[in-house]
């Protein structure tokens, strides 16, 4: 399958296959949402069953492959993935919108997460205790699940699918994929990485469709031994509800509500470069976006001030432009979400710039706030509410676009109580020059991931990543555990003595 086709087709048990029924949707440039992209597979229960069954043959010989060797190829596909990283991520930025230097990112986190799983294959063990009897070893190690089924989202089309992928093949499983409808090419070319990189036949299959008609029979499927899911809170419940009626093993990692704290003692100036990144840097379509800003009464005006300069002067438009800062949003039922909220909140909350769609630059001339390059697409203005209570609906409900709203505070002891009234708790950060305030928020700030004097996004893989609360079930992607979840445990105990011993048992 060359890259760069018109149709691009499903890969299992090592082939480009068309869907069982042969139909197939297409797949839009958001910057240019007239303009078709590709034809994609619309593939349902018999094309999952097709790639499972392909997977769960593969099992039986990529389990019995020692770990060093599986890791060899997965190192061998990193090494690709730098080779082409330039021409995936103009792909990304295509299919998906983010600028190309956030594609090139998102390439870089599935290298370095290649690289990192790779290594693995010579650290998969387990641990050696002692016996509390004479004569007898004991160890636990680690074995494969089979076949798992990954759902991924649009947001890092590559990123995340590799942080799925990659821990699980080195632990000796293999993988059904269904990535997102919106963006199913770079997951289609991760294919085409491992298979170059000499990956066999049936260990990485790709299944594009939709969620109803793909997403649930992988997950519903008997041979299918768990889920891991990425992607909106409603999906999540509804993966983990049937999941758990079949007593099947599930990750999920969700939405989240994620907060920066700016103190009176803050740096403003790095506290808003924080904010721009965290709200604006993909268009606010992170599950680790900033869109609660908590600030100090005393420092809000300046705050603010330069808060609203930068988000109007952010070059808008298509990503491969190398001008422009911040694309579009991923199709019109998002933009159309976003701007519902955004005005309910304009009706009791200040709305000091955007709050508009924008989907060419002959609708909104003069611009109040916003600069725009592009032709027709999905765009919306950055856009920055203030006088918001901690209650109000924008500071609770995940918008995943790019709206920040300002919250202010007097008290220091209030603001982390402040932080963590939300159902999520993925990321959050704090900016202040003051040590002890920072060790207390590190500790008391319900939240998987927290930075100080940083922004809110910039996860790196060799971390554990992932939320409490509404954000996940508990399970971590990436970092020392991320073999966790595509592994489980099993002890050994090997008897030496020549006579049957009892443990525990006083004879």
């Amino acid at each position: 399958m060359e890259i760069g086709t018109t149709q691009y087709k499903n890969y299992v048990g090592g082939q480009w296959v068309d869907s069982a029924s042969g139909k197939t949707f297409e797949v839009t440039n958001p910057a240019h949402c007239t303009k078709v992209l590709a034809t994609v597979q619309d593939s349902n229960e018999e094309d999952i069953s097709k790639a499972v069954e392909e997977a769960r043959r593969a099992f039986k010989t990529w389990k019995k492959i020692p770990a060093p060797k599986r890791g060899e190829i997965l190192f061998k596909a990193a090494e690709i993935l730098v080779r082409d990283k330039e021409d995936i991520a103009k792909m990304m930025t295509k299919e998906m919108g983010k600028p190309l230097s956030e594609t090139r990112g998102d390439v870089q986190e599935a290298i370095d997460m290649g690289y990192y799983a790779a290594g693995e294959g010579r650290r998969l063990g387990g641990k050696t205790v002692p016996s509390e009897l004479n004569d007898k070893f004991c160890m636990s190690m680690r074995m494969p699940l089979g076949v798992i089924g990954a759902i991924t989202p649009w947001n890092f089309p590559i990123a995340i699918p590799s942080w799925k992928a990659f821990p699980a093949l080195v632990a000796g499983n293999t993988m059904v994929i269904k990535p997102a409808e919106d963006t199913p090419l770079s997951v289609l070319r991760l294919a085409m990485v491992f298979e170059e990189a000499g990956l066999p036949a049936g260990v990485f299959n790709v299944v594009t469709g939709y969620g109803p008609t793909a997403g649930q029979p992988l997950v519903d499927h008997p041979d299918v031994k768990m889920i891991s899911f990425t992607g909106s809170t409603i999906t999540g419940h509804q993966v983990a509800t049937r999941c758990a009626e079949q007593m099947k093993p599930y990750s999920l990692e969700m939405g989240g509500k994620n907060a920066i704290v700016v103190m009176e003692d803050a740096d403003i100036d790095l506290a808003v470069d924080g904010v721009v990144w965290g709200a604006f840097g993909t268009t606010g379509q992170r599950c680790t976006a900033c869109s609660r800003v908590f600030v100090h009464e005393s420092v809000k005006a300046e705050f603010t001030e330069k808060l609203v300069k930068r988000a109007g002067s952010l070059m808008i438009g298509d990503g491969l432009d190398a001008k422009v800062q911040m694309g579009p949003v991923i199709n019109e039922k998002a933009l159309n979400k976003i701007h519902m909220m955004v005005t309910e909140a304009s009706a009791t909350n200040t709305l000091l710039c955007g709050g508009k769609i924008n989907k060419k630059p002959t609708d909104n001339i003069p611009f109040a706030f916003g600069q725009y390059t592009t032709t027709y697409g999905w765009f919306y203005m950055p856009t920055v509410i203030t006088d918001v209570d901690v209650h109000d609906m924008i500071a609770q409900e995940e918008v995943f676009g790019p709206v920040v709203a300002i919250i202010s505070f007097n008290e220091t002891d209030e603001v982390i109580d402040m932080v963590n009234n939300s159902k999520y708790g993925l990321s959050a950060a704090v900016y202040t020059a003051n040590v002890n305030f920072a060790f207390r928020a590190l500790n008391e700030i319900d939240t998987g991931i927290t930075y100080i004097n940083s922004s809110t996004i910039g996860a790196e893989i060799q971390l554990p990543f992932g939320g409490t609360k509404g954000t996940g079930n508990g399970h971590r992607e990436a970092g020392h555990n991320m073999i966790d979840n595509c592994t489980e445990w099993k002890s050994v105990f090997v008897d030496y003595s020549g006579t049957l011993q009892k443990a525990q048992i006083e004879d």
